[in-house]
């Protein structure tokens, strides 16, 4: 018990000081902690395609990676040539004009979902370089005019999927999963577990290998890790496992048996419980103790939900309940302690962007371009519903009284 209060403890501070750090700033996917949640205030409740759009930019190139905010600018990349030319685009925050568009690197395109990109990944920043990953597995760092600093391809990825998971920054450290598929034969390349699924470590200044951390036999994941404990440990789950290392060293700490394959979703942490989905084969949410070391598979689940498992969206948890949307777009809100459902409400539309939690409210963003607004709480207490009319995959960020929101072709500023 004192074990678990000390980590819940650790992980509050640690969210805090994420958080106010850089308050204004949505650095990564899914902001400050990769939770989805903003201590931003003075946030609409209510838009539509002409009413509070502050700016709305034309943003050249495909690409699905979500807008990530630090001061003036936003970054994101694209792609173009039919994936062959990688780009990131920078935009001034102001007005929504593009004040460069640089072409970091040229790949050869492959399989994908149909719903994927050749640039999927959101990039993150530092506020000082931006380093971005690509369809190849080539991660890139750019500095604030647009200038490559540095170029790694030490992996050579592969997924009949496509790349759906996200960089972050730990310790001077840009770290990112790569679980691809075990073969290119559509049957069994995604069936069978692949052995060189890594988590790769590389130094933000250089793009030098710092640790490759192993994942061991493991299945297809498009699964962004996030810091846990005081940025002690992270937290990474391929397509049938979840994992924790040491983001120091890369030494994997522990890790569950979550079967499943193509997960999307990240996790989620809070009341030192670690909340996953497994995706698809076998959807299933889990709560994982933190604490173990070794094989916890029998030891640190607290507790499995086989309905209301979260497929493409990302979880959110605003205590003391864990909001989850299944495959079937029905959201679900979860009892975070016990996994008990507590109630749900189906929605139409189908969701892919990542739900958000900020100025007490929650937002829910679908591929139609439009967001649900709600309370949190024990019953389903809808505010608002908003529509862009425009298809919308990417997350959401929130920086400075400001939605950016990131369709097919568009960027939103959404403000009051």
């Amino acid at each position: 018990m004192k074990t678990r209060i000390g980590l819940t403890l650790c992980l509050a501070c640690w969210l805090i000081v994420c958080d106010s750090a850089w308050g204004d700033n949505w650095m990564r996917f899914r902001g400050p902690t990769g939770q989805g949640i903003s201590s931003e205030t003075n946030l609409p409740v209510t838009w539509s395609a002409t009413k509070n759009i502050k700016w709305k930019a034309s943003i050249p190139g495909n690409g699905w990676s979500s807008p990530i905010v630090f001061e003036d600018y936003l970054f994101l990349t694209a792609s173009s040539e039919e994936g062959v030319s990688c780009r990131v685009i920078c935009v001034n925050r102001k007005d929504g004009s593009i004040a460069w568009n640089t072409e970091v690197h040229r790949q050869k395109p492959g399989p994908m979902r149909k719903q994927n990109s050749y640039a999927t990944p959101t990039p993150v920043t530092d506020g000082k370089y931006v380093y971005s990953v690509f369809y190849d597995g080539t991660v890139v760092a750019v500095d604030f005019s647009g200038k490559i600093v540095w170029k790694n391809s030490e992996v050579k990825f592969f997924s009949l999927h496509g790349l759906g998971a996200s960089p972050i920054l730990a310790n001077g450290q840009v770290i990112m999963p790569f679980d691809g598929s075990s073969r290119e034969e559509t049957q069994v390349g995604w069936k069978i577990p692949w052995d060189k699924a890594v988590v790769l470590s590389l130094d933000a200044e250089n793009g030098s290998v710092r640790w490759k951390g192993q994942r061991g036999e493991s299945r297809v994941g498009h699964v962004t890790p996030i810091l846990v404990d005081k940025g002690s440990q992270l937290v990474s789950a391929g397509g049938d496992r979840v994992q924790g290392f040491d983001p120091t060293t890369g030494k994997r700490i522990w890790s569950v048996y979550s079967q499943g394959e193509g997960v999307t979703p990240s996790p989620v942490v809070g009341d030192g419980l670690i909340y996953t989905s497994s995706g698809f084969e076998a959807p299933t949410l889990r709560a994982i103790r933190l604490g173990g070391k070794g094989d916890v598979t029998k030891t640190h689940i607290a507790w499995e939900q086989k309905r209301g498992v979260a497929a493409l969206s990302s979880l959110l948890y605003v205590k003391p309940y864990l909001y989850s949307i299944s495959r079937d777009n029905i959201l679900h809100c979860i009892e975070a302690s016990s996994g008990k459902i507590v109630w749900l409400e189906r929605l139409s539309g189908v969701y892919w962007a990542s739900p958000v939690y900020a100025n007490g409210r929650i937002y829910i963003l679908s591929e139609e371009g439009v967001t649900i607004v709600l309370r949190p709480g024990p019953k389903y207490d809808e505010v608002a519903r908003n529509d862009l009319g425009d298809t919308c995959l990417a997350s959401m960020a929130v920086s400075r009284g400001n939605f950016y929101i990131r369709s097919a072709q568009h960027l939103y500023c959404i403000g009051n």
